[in-house]
């Protein structure tokens, strides 16, 4: 390849014919390779290029803590979870088609985060847009936000997610202000987006962090309107028995669905 051709690639962004070259070129002089059959594989290559970087970088934009797919998740050690419910909202994908929000309420270390995570993976691995933060972080980012008068950019920012992963939903108490632009961000979500939380409070208890009865009250009717409850309350904890193996069973899962795409 001449510098010429090198350049025209770069600067075209076409990185996939810029390494394969060579091969294409090989293929083309096979006398059963035609001009219109060559082009095509060459398109296609190279969107399929494009669309494997561009789920990689919406993963890496999304911000999960940890990378969880849902064939690692444990079913076997929480057998008192309803595995068919959920793998019947995973496999449908109704979640996201239908604007469906996904709500976990459980005890520390059942496992909540994962299978939200999963769930979030799964929708940036179908095309989706998404984002995983603590309830905590969210809540610091609204009051910032009123600090410097940021607060609709914030807002419409966040709303915009195709799927917002709220985790931990419940572990700060939260000023009337917050509580005001949290319910605005909900409201706004509400029937246009999917909203993943995790909780370890049950919905009777939101109003202890909350401080605001009719808020809490409005903010529980549009969120379970749309929204499928998964009770974890009954499972048990994973974290006296880490499976050091989960990790490295989804890095694989994850290198095989990237070899696939």
């Amino acid at each position: 390849m001449n510098k010429e051709l090198d350049l025209m690639l770069k600067t075209l962004h076409l990185p996939g014919l810029l390494a394969n070259w060579d091969e294409y070129l090989s293929l083309g002089a096979k006398s059963d390779f035609s001009h219109g059959r060559l082009l095509f594989h060459v398109v296609e290559q190279e969107y399929k290029l494009r669309k494997e970087n561009s789920r990689k970088l919406r993963l890496q934009r999304a911000k999960m803590p940890e990378r969880y797919v849902i064939e690692t998740f444990p079913f076997n050690r929480q057998p008192r979870l309803n595995k068919k419910k959920l793998l019947t909202i995973y496999d449908s994908f109704e979640y996201m088609e239908k604007c469906q929000n996904i709500i976990w309420i459980g005890p520390p270390g059942s496992g909540k985060s994962g299978l939200a995570i999963s769930f979030l993976t799964q929708a940036i691995n179908k095309g989706k847009n998404g984002l995983f933060i603590s309830f905590p972080k969210l809540i610091t980012m609204l009051y910032n936000s009123i600090a410097d008068h940021s607060e609709d950019m914030l807002l419409k920012k966040l709303a915009a997610y195709d799927c917002l992963l709220i985790d931990e939903l419940g572990y700060v108490e939260v000023e009337q202000a917050q509580v005001g632009l949290f319910f605005a961000l909900m409201n706004e979500r509400h029937k246009k987006k999917t909203t993943l939380i995790t909780s370890n409070l049950g919905f009777s208890q939101w109003g202890t962090f909350l401080k605001n009865d009719h808020l809490t009250a409005a903010l529980l009717d549009r969120l379970t309107e749309t929204s499928h409850i998964i009770n974890m309350n009954r499972c048990n904890s994973l974290r006296s028995k880490l499976d050091e193996t989960n990790q490295e069973i989804a890095d694989t899962h994850q290198n095989n669905n990237e070899e696939k795409n």
